[in-house]
């Protein structure tokens, strides 16, 4: 049951009038659709903004004249409702509508503002969050960018604007809706809205749809998050492999621990922010950048370092760093962080030696390994 369905028998001529008008000059707006898609998707082109798709639509005959056939009540006793689109041709900004589907969150915002900088071509009328669920109220739902968006001088617009009245000055100039949102967020509204929206029986409705619904919603949440920080993480780790930027960045201690944690987070339980032995032990073979210390710690060398030690425990950051340079340097190593030989105790350098003859071992034994 829509509007239409609903609407007072006093209003029906009216918004049939206005139904037919649009049914009429539709072909001609079906054009302007087709014009809005190509010049937005034609806006990505050249940027690092890559969006899924963009997609187009034009309102159909039957969603326009139940849009135009909502209503409100008269404030008066036995009047007609009123009708909230009273022209609808002029009053409905969605009409026309465009959809940008990204990737991750972040991209809905990068998307929207380079969507507003287009200010030859575009300006933008309206630009709101619409989410169904918000953290304010505690629940739970997808969320997109809305933006009404007027364009400028568009001798397309021209064209259909003389469709639909040939004495008009068609000064090019016209409004619709433009929709960003996540692949996530579309999957779930377009799922939503044919269970929810396009059921062929409302009254076989369950409260439990609205339960399961908001359970998909949170689980999308949590979803997005992850992908979002895992996207994060990605780019700080290409960033440190920058040798003329983020790759040249000096080894401090809190670079290093900073630069542990996002390759390792799973082998972090040193209880004190002090890195400063990491940062010895790093200078006594000269490595004192970013760069040089990613490429000591590779993931597949490390899985080496510990078959070859079959360690007991997992080891924490300062025993995994000083088995990775023991690996990578051998001897020279020892000689250059153990006590002398000749030392009253020399517990690191035996541990240092033990370790290395299980590593010569290992490696004997895996040969190209």
């Amino acid at each position: 049951m829509g509007a239409w369905d609903d609407l007072d028998e006093r209003l029906r001529p009216g918004v049939e009038a206005h139904t037919r008008e649009f049914e009429r000059v539709r072909p001609a707006l079906d054009r302007v659709t087709t014009a809005m898609r190509d010049s937005i998707a034609a806006i990505f082109e050249g940027t690092d903004l890559k969006p899924l798709f963009v997609t187009a639509r034009t309102k159909t005959v039957e969603s326009f004249r139940d849009k135009a056939s909502r209503t409100l009540p008269s404030p008066e006793v036995g009047a007609p409702p009123t009708l909230v689109f009273p022209d609808p041709m002029r009053n409905l900004t969605d009409l026309v509508g465009v959809r940008i589907i990204t990737t991750l969150p972040h991209e809905v915002d990068l998307a929207a503002n380079l969507l507003k900088r287009q200010r030859n071509e575009f300006d933008c009328r309206g630009d709101r969050e619409k989410d169904i669920g918000s953290i304010e109220s505690g629940t739970y739902g997808y969320s997109s960018r809305h933006l009404i968006m007027r364009t400028i001088h568009n001798d397309v617009v021209r064209a259909f604007q003389q469709a639909v009245d040939p004495e008009t000055k068609a000064a090019g100039s016209y409004l619709f809706e433009v929709q960003v949102r996540t692949v996530l967020a579309h999957a779930w509204s377009e799922i939503e809205h044919d269970i929810r929206f396009k059921a062929s029986n409302p009254k076989a409705w369950s409260p439990y749809f609205d339960r399961q619904f908001t359970g998909t919603a949170a689980m999308l949440e949590t979803v997005e998050s992850a992908f979002a920080e895992l996207h994060e993480r990605y780019e700080t780790v290409t960033g440190f492999w920058d040798e003329d930027g983020e790759g040249s960045a000096p080894l401090t201690p809190n670079r290093i621990r900073d630069i542990w944690q996002t390759l390792l987070p799973h082998v972090d339980r040193k209880s004190d922010d002090n890195w400063g032995w990491a940062a010895e032990l790093l200078a006594a073979h000269g490595l004192r950048t970013t760069l040089e210390l990613v490429a000591l710690l590779q993931a597949d060398t490390i899985t080496t370092v510990r078959k070859a030690l079959d360690h007991r425990y997992s080891p924490g950051p300062d025993r995994l760093l000083d088995d990775m340079l023991l690996w990578h340097y051998g001897e020279r190593h020892i000689e250059l962080t153990a006590e002398p030989k000749d030392a009253e105790s020399t517990s690191r350098r035996d541990s240092l030696q033990r370790r290395h003859r299980q590593m010569e071992i290992y490696r004997a034994q895996h040969p190209g390994g």
